[in-house]
């Protein structure tokens, strides 16, 4: 049996479209929340479009916003986010806007409401650089692209 936790993390929304559903998990166990277009957008093939949600979050200190593709919307129509994932900081308040990209070969018309992204909430840390003169083996080493042979 598996153990559920308790691990919500309290994310302040405002709409400032009051008629744009709020993002919500689809299914129990979804790591994404839906998150919806606020207004209606034309993609032509190759083409991009910062698409407004209408929503602006608080998301707390030690926790970052991943803005992610729908699989769907994708395997449809060839329409994912650019600048997947994109990253919304815990110090950013502005409205989030999702940078759609066609890459099909038809033009694809987002309509107002449609789920477009999601948005998964993950904790993040923190880095301190500390400059050295070289760095420790590993088993890897510097294999690069390709270097596993896949």
């Amino acid at each position: 049996m598996t153990e559920q936790l308790d691990s919500a993390v309290r994310i302040e929304v405002v709409r400032s479209d009051p008629g744009v559903a709020l993002p919500v998990y689809a299914r129990e166990g979804d790591a994404g929340l839906d998150v919806a277009a606020a207004a209606t957008v034309t993609l032509e093939p190759g083409g991009r479009e910062l698409v407004p949600t209408g929503l602006r979050v608080a998301i707390p200190a030690g926790y970052a916003g991943l803005v992610m593709p729908r699989s769907g919307l994708a395997l449809r129509s060839g329409v994912t986010v650019l600048n997947a994932p994109g990253l919304i900081d815990s110090g950013y308040r502005g409205e989030i806007g999702v940078l759609l990209v066609n890459h099909g070969a038809r033009t694809v018309v987002i309509q107002r409401g449609e789920r477009i992204a999601q948005l998964v909430i993950q904790p993040v840390a923190r880095a301190q650089l500390v400059e050295v003169r070289e760095l420790p083996e590993s088993r890897r080493g510097e294999g690069g692209f390709g270097s596993t042979g896949a």
